[in-house]
């Protein structure tokens, strides 16, 4: 069996992504480092596992035993789960449910399991029970649109919605766009100036640590398309 993963956007504010897939043998990537938390169930020999998954300030390996299957909704920075606060999830997960049959238990309230193509109506009705919050501060800063309070309120605000402050959350989001533009075929040299780095001991130092390869290994994959 081969491993299979796709995903796709969504219009839904509350969701950054939704995804799924499935682990064929050997299945082992590395999971790069992220600032978004997600919803993830996962579904072993029948029964399924429902975890809150925490923001990655590091890459990990991750693996999974062939024939496991998966579906993930990928939640917006400043959009949580009061229940399950984030802030206490960093490189960490919650397990919320483990059951098998066709619903969960979430803060009180029973679902029916969504799937990867009903996820907007099942974030939905979190939102209007009020499982699931979004911080206006946090998604105004994140806009670009200054905010009249201190610095240390934003900071604040950031670490408690998102777990993560907002140089942690660019440091990880300027790995990712220069692992892109490697992919993309730019030259090492010029990837870490148009990131923005010091210099190439810088950047590989951080990719190594975020994204979990070097440049060089980033740009290699990425020219074989097996990167991403």
């Amino acid at each position: 069996m081969s491993s299979f993963f796709e995903g796709r956007g969504s219009d839904s504010p509350y969701i950054e992504a939704v995804w799924r897939g499935q682990a064929g043998l050997d299945y082992a990537p590395v999971c790069p480092a992220s600032s978004h938390w997600h919803l993830l169930f996962l579904k072993q020999h029948e029964s399924v596992n429902v975890t809150v998954v925490g923001p990655l300030t590091r890459a990990i390996p991750v693996t999974q035993a062939e024939g496991t299957s998966w579906f993930g909704i990928t939640f917006p920075l400043g959009t949580f789960l009061p229940a399950a606060p984030v802030r206490d999830l960093l490189d960490e997960q919650a397990i919320l449910s483990f059951a098998a049959n066709a619903s969960f238990s979430l803060a009180g309230s029973r679902f029916h399991f969504p799937d990867y193509d009903n996820a907007e109506t099942f974030v939905d009705w979190l939102v209007r029970k009020r499982l699931l919050v979004s911080d206006p501060v946090v998604k105004a800063v994140l806009a670009g649109h200054p905010q009249d309070i201190s610095l240390r309120t934003v900071r604040r605000r950031f670490l408690f919605a998102s777990g993560l402050t907002f140089k942690m959350i660019s440091q990880i989001e300027r790995a990712k766009q220069t692992a892109t533009l490697l992919e993309q075929g730019v030259s090492l040299l010029n990837a870490a100036y148009q990131a923005g780095y010091a210099d190439q001991s810088h950047m590989t130092r951080a990719l190594k640590h975020f994204i979990g390869y070097t440049p060089a290994h980033i740009a290699r994959l990425g020219s074989k398309g097996e990167l991403g």
